[in-house]
């Protein structure tokens, strides 16, 4: 992949977890920094699987933009199942693309049913194991709050995870079962990820696929953010937000 600068892209998109921001944490003065100068110049996509209290809390509290930086600020949480845009000086939901209530029931049954069946549902957590976010119900096996080292020595060949999503996939047929997150699986409507958000997200601003530049932490085969890159979307591959901010930093 080579980095140069590429005077065509209008839209620069990004992955949250892993590329902007460490697991669950703030953004640091120098990416808050680097994105303020980028706002300036071109449209800035975030895209997660999280919610958007988490973009709140990793990324909007930290960003010192103004009102006219931030009306050029794309937030896709849950993967782009929904949109929020700055307007009248308040992000605003544009579209949720939510779960029937009925089907949520039964997700979280399932992931219920199994967590506890093969062994997996923790006594000692923090925070919710399961999460409805609207578009998506998510498991986290310690919990939504957990601390990194915790959920690294939880499960790490990921086997654990992949049980379950396995076991919740061959129950749930007519939903996208996936892991999510180190210790989380995630259900969506099928079809939703992250290159189904750029799609949305091209609609939205009437940009072609060549105009948008994706980074992402998680881009290998198996990643998250490697649906981006197989639509055909030019995507960076980055290990951790300071690869991110010097590209940044390199583009503009």
């Amino acid at each position: 992949m080579t980095h140069h600068h590429d005077p065509d892209a209008r839209v620069v998109a990004f992955d949250l977890d892993g590329t902007l921001a460490e697991s669950k944490t703030a953004i640091t003065p120098r990416m808050a920094g680097l994105l303020v100068r980028l706002l300036a110049e071109v449209q800035v996509c975030v895209i997660s699987g999280g919610a958007f209290p988490q973009f709140q809390a990793q990324l909007l509290d930290h960003l010192p933009a103004a009102p006219e930086q931030l009306a050029r600020l794309n937030l896709m949480p849950t993967n782009g199942t929904r949109y929020y845009l700055f307007r009248d000086g308040a992000w605003q939901e544009i579209y949720a693309e939510d779960l029937p209530r009925q089907t949520k029931d039964e997700v979280v049954d399932v992931l219920t049913r199994g967590a506890k069946e093969l062994g997996l549902w923790e006594e000692h957590t923090w925070g919710d194991i399961i999460e409805d976010r609207g578009s998506q119900i998510t498991f986290s096996a310690l919990g939504q709050s957990a601390p990194v080292s915790a959920k690294s020595a939880w499960d790490p060949d990921g086997a654990k995870k992949e049980r379950l999503r396995a076991w919740a996939a061959e129950r749930l047929p007519g939903l996208e079962v996936r892991s999510g997150g180190s210790t989380s699986v995630d259900v969506t409507a099928k079809g939703i990820d992250k290159a189904y958000g750029m799609h949305k997200l091209m609609a939205e601003l009437g940009v072609e696929m060549g105009d948008i530049l994706f980074l992402g932490d998680r881009l290998d085969p198996q990643g998250n953010d490697h649906p981006v890159q197989a639509m055909g979307i030019r995507s960076v591959p980055v290990k951790s937000w300071e690869d991110t901010a010097d590209f940044v930093e390199g583009w503009l």
